[in-house]
């Protein structure tokens, strides 16, 4: 998302982590390895161009055309002329990050060949090295039989190698008490809290209010998004911790976005609006007539 530049909380990301975070604040991302990425010409690939507004997000990569959350859909975004990609992350039965949107890994591996015995197949319920041992891609087509489940820090690096940003969704942050302070951590550690990406290449995002508040504590630096269209009249509170409203398309009107414009979100900037549940070829006439500052397509 090419947001409009805001003024920074700190400096860096590592001034106002706590205490208790700030032993990872000096690492650095490692050159990643290139391989497994896919390099042949993707069918029906759509090439987007960069405009400043609206900002047009891969959604959970380019899952049109890739498998969706995975480094080869991070590589299909990057291809296709997209600057900034969404992405999904959970937590595994002993504390690992992985990027993943189903609360259940059923529907984009191959767990229940694996493991038949450990229905119904909950994110949370695997070890990270069980995860790992997952197919990611053959659902979508042979081609991409080997990918895997990412960790957030093989995303993040792959990000990093492709100079892509991101917008973080937080999924069922309730079912993993304390994801936000490692999802912080790990930022944090793949030096993605310091100024440059924090300032144009990074929003952390949820549809749990407590989430994004609870991130926002943490690191008041980064900007953040409530995913959800809550009434306008409650619009307000939601001031004092996000920079966006990111709704369905389908729950929104143009003067919905017009009641979100008229307010400064919490780094003092007028409240952008990102939607999601875009149509790719359509998103242009959609975003103008709507006035939305990012599709999520």
């Amino acid at each position: 998302m090419n947001q409009r530049p805001f003024r920074a909380v700190a400096a860096t990301g590592c001034v106002l982590l706590l205490a208790a975070l700030a032993p990872v604040c000096t690492g650095t991302a490692n050159a990643s390895s290139m391989a497994g990425r896919v390099t042949a010409p993707l069918a029906g690939a759509v090439r987007i161009p960069w405009l400043d507004s609206p900002v047009v997000v891969a959604h959970r990569g380019a899952s049109q055309v890739a498998p969706e959350n995975t480094l080869a859909a991070v590589d299909a975004a990057e291809r296709q002329g997209f600057r900034w990609v969404e992405n999904d992350v959970q937590q595994t039965r002993d504390g690992k990050l992985v990027v993943m949107h189903d609360a259940t890994l059923a529907r984009t591996t191959d767990v229940e060949r694996l493991f038949p015995r450990r229905s119904p197949w909950r994110v949370r319920d695997f070890t990270a090295a069980e995860i790992a041992r997952l197919d990611a891609g053959s659902w979508f087509g042979k081609r991409f039989a080997r990918e895997r489940v990412p960790t957030l820090q093989e995303f993040l690096r792959r990000m990093e190698d492709h100079d892509l940003r991101l917008l973080l969704e937080i999924k069922n942050p309730q079912l993993y008490p304390g994801i936000e302070a490692r999802i912080v951590r790990e930022l944090a550690g793949a030096g993605w809290l310091d100024r440059g990406h924090v300032r144009r290449r990074l929003v952390v995002q949820s549809f749990s209010a407590n989430s994004v508040r609870t991130v926002h504590g943490l690191v008041p630096q980064v900007k953040t998004g409530f995913l959800g269209n809550p009434p306008v009249n409650t619009l307000p509170s939601y001031t004092r911790y996000v920079d966006q409203i990111n709704p369905q398309l389908s729950k929104v009107n143009a003067q919905y976005v017009a009641a979100v414009h008229r307010l400064r979100g919490v780094h003092g900037h007028r409240m952008e609006v990102f939607a999601w549940d875009v149509p790719l070829r359509n998103y242009p006439r959609i975003a103008s007539a709507y006035g939305l500052d990012g599709v999520i397509v």
